[in-house]
């Protein structure tokens, strides 16, 4: 690569500021739910970007959106990418960074007039977040090949939504078939969404690989009764039991190595002050970087939870909401990131993702790596998340050298 190749920087940001108006919340943050109106104008913007540069746009049956740039030879190609979807209460940069970075190579390469050897493309995949249909990076691993477009299209959202019918709404149920570029290499850029490469004085990183992630709904059913006449000793308290089950499972946390436990989801039924609940709906997200104490933690957890039920007569019972195992990057891909950062001249040290990323997805294909850049206060999935644009243009640029390293390898 030409020594003074760089990405334009005020463009980077530009353009990320352009996109975090669609969808902005008063807080400063973003909320662009997969398959809503706020995404579809995302999209519609995106695909605009994406021409302006006369990239050729395809978008698959599961809405996946890709621009490519035609390399000098047929063949797989060097793809780019992340999302643009947010959660409810989201940030700016989450998945947006990814992918207009991506963006941005491919327009580094045209300012330059150069052409890579393969074909290079960036993909913006549906409803990575999995905060409206389920599972979480979906559009990836529907691309995999790990879930049929059919069984996707079925999805439904809390309100009933079905996916397939939303994506029909938006205009985004593309005709191509989910997977149909194939890829020689997949990179992707991101935020780091946590505070360690803050609080070990900046830097970037090389990502070496995923932790294993398990999503967990349990639903449990007691019997409602007033609050005020039931002895406690004869209450059937399907929130009490939750409640065990939250706490138990941090516990696990303190027992078994680089185990993670949280539970974002507690519904409660009828909701009312004075009822002992009827019915509870909760979710349990568990992760590790290894597979073997992640099975440790979960199969516990359910021990646990049948003993609880038999004890209080509560009825429990589990729903998969998303599982996917550790997942190891490519040496010779990390090896390229870092070499890119020290051609630049740039601080960088490997380190595990503890969030789940389409590149998780693209390991199935393809050699894959990553870059992150830190968090400020390690915010994320937050109105207040923030990067540096010194630390954006930093990690665009590493994944420019790296993806016209493995372009033209």
């Amino acid at each position: 690569m030409s020594s003074n190749l760089r990405i334009d920087g005020p463009r980077l940001v530009s353009r990320l500021e352009a996109l975090a108006q669609i969808g902005a919340t008063p807080e400063g943050g973003c909320r662009r739910l997969a398959l809503t109106d706020e995404d579809k104008q995302g999209r519609d913007w995106l695909v605009g970007q994406m021409r302006g540069l006369g990239l050729e746009v395809k978008v698959d049956a599961i809405g996946n959106v890709v621009g490519i740039l035609k390399g000098q030879q047929e063949g797989p190609a060097v793809i780019l990418g992340s999302h643009i979807d947010t959660v409810g209460t989201g940030g700016r940069f989450d998945g947006a960074l990814g992918v207009i970075a991506g963006v941005e190579v491919l327009a580094a390469l045209r300012d330059a007039g150069l052409t890579p050897k393969r074909d290079m493309a960036v993909i913006a995949f549906t409803n990575e977040e999995g905060a409206r249909f389920h599972p979480d990076m979906l559009g990836s691993y529907v691309w995999a090949g790990g879930m049929s477009v059919e069984a996707a299209h079925a999805e439904k959202d809390s309100e009933g939504a079905v996916l397939g019918t939303e994506l029909n709404r938006i205009g985004y149920h593309g005709p191509e078939r989910p997977g149909f570029l194939k890829a020689h290499a997949y990179l992707e850029l991101h935020i780091e969404q946590g505070p360690v490469l803050e609080g070990e004085g900046g830097g970037l990183g090389a990502v070496t690989g995923i932790q294993a992630i398990c999503w967990l709904e349990l639903t449990l059913k007691g019997r409602p009764s007033h609050a005020g006449t039931t002895p406690m000793a004869y209450r059937k308290d399907p929130g009490l039991a939750a409640a065990r089950i939250n706490i138990f499972a941090n516990e696990l946390t303190r027992i078994i190595s680089g185990q993670l436990a949280n539970s974002g989801v507690i519904r409660v039924e009828p909701g009312n002050v004075n009822v002992v609940p009827e019915r509870v709906v909760m979710s349990l997200d568990l992760r590790n970087p290894n597979d073997a104490p992640l099975a440790e933690a979960e199969a516990t957890l359910r021990k646990f939870c049948a003993e609880l039920s038999v004890r209080d007569e509560i009825e429990i019972s589990f729903r998969d909401l998303a599982r996917f195992p550790a997942t190891p990057f490519a040496e010779e891909l990390i090896a390229g990131v870092e070499a890119s950062a020290a051609e630049l001249d740039l601080p960088i040290r490997r380190m595990i993702s503890g969030a789940g990323h389409d590149a998780q997805m693209m390991s199935r294909l393809c050699p894959t790596a990553m870059v992150f850049i830190p968090s400020i206060g390690g915010l994320s999935h937050n109105p207040a998340e923030f990067s540096t644009a010194e630390d954006m243009i930093a990690g665009a640029n590493v994944l420019l050298s790296a993806a016209w390293r493995a372009a033209n390898a």
